[in-house]
């Protein structure tokens, strides 16, 4: 029997903001799953609905500004600040009391955010290719860049130093390490595709950047290491390793958060719940188990 899907939308902080929850309520407890981008929308984390099947009712919804929720006025709206206390209100109007909070990419950075600001609700939270340090992702985008193979990074550097990101060679260069570093399955599962596609540009543009591993706007120097000591609440940190976010900042994401667990996935780079689907839902069950609401 499928779970149950129900769906809608709830005003936060003068916005309707889209949500989807898929299974029931129960022991298990509910899975609240943050999106990245800045800027793109939940279709990508879809394959999370597998975790109904054991219990866990799973909530997915589009940020301010993304996929079916309300554009943003003033795009100075468009901040981790205003992402973070969204989902807190967000979390009381579908009267979700406790969570199990993952997130993913700037989802994941996010995520950390809202665990310094608001632990009481959480049962446990999962970093999912998330960032704790901009600037340490940064270099490490850099690091990989350099490690293309040629004539990709002399690509990058002629344009990026032109500021043609729109050149036909940067492009080349910059899908390259699309199909390295986020997601090394051919051809690209439509819900990927999809969210790639439907990304909110000016989010985008404003909080990261021109592209994945240009990261130049408002987000460009937040850095939460020296605070991950502050987050008690038991922690799972996943990454691929080929991923674009490394598993040298998520490495640094579990050397912070006491008694968190780290593991990387073998044949995945930035979507190991796709690259690695079976492995990385059994993973995600065991620790959860581990875990319960109570």
């Amino acid at each position: 029997m499928a779970p149950e899907v129900h769906e809608g939308f709830v005003p936060v902080q003068g916005y309707r903001l889209y949500w989807k929850s898929v299974g029931e309520p129960g022991p298990a407890g509910t899975i609240v799953v943050l999106h990245g981008g800045p800027g793109a929308t939940h279709e990508y984390l879809l394959p999370l609905v597998d975790l109904a099947a054991y219990g866990y009712r799973v909530v997915f919804y589009d940020q301010l500004g993304c996929g079916r929720s309300e554009l943003a006025r003033d795009e100075a709206e468009y901040s981790v600040d205003r992402d973070v206390a969204d989902l807190d209100e967000l979390r009381r109007a579908l009267r979700i009391d406790r969570m199990h909070l993952l997130g993913s990419s700037y989802g994941g950075l996010m995520a950390l955010a809202y665990a310094l600001a608001h632990p009481a609700p959480l049962v446990t939270l999962t970093s999912a290719s998330g960032l704790a340090s901009v600037p340490l992702t940064v270099r490490e985008m850099a690091r990989l860049c350099r490690e293309l193979p040629p004539p990709f990074p002399a690509f990058l550097d002629r344009h990026a130093a032109r500021g043609e990101f729109q050149h036909p060679e940067y492009l080349a260069a910059a899908g390259e390490f699309l199909h390295r570093h986020l997601c090394r399955l051919t051809p690209w599962p439509a819900e990927v595709t999809y969210s790639i596609e439907h990304t909110n540009s000016a989010k985008y543009r404003r909080m990261n950047g021109p592209n994945e591993f240009t990261i130049t706007g408002t987000i460009r120097d937040w850095d939460a290491t020296d605070r991950l000591g502050e987050i008690r609440v038991p922690t799972l940190v996943t990454a691929g390793r080929y991923d674009e976010v490394t598993p040298r900042v998520a490495e640094s994401i579990h050397r912070g958060i006491p008694g968190s667990e780290l593991v990387v996935f073998p044949e995945s780079s930035h979507l190991p719940f796709w690259e690695e689907r079976p492995r990385y839902m059994d993973t995600l069950r065991g620790f959860l188990g581990r875990h319960p609401e109570v």
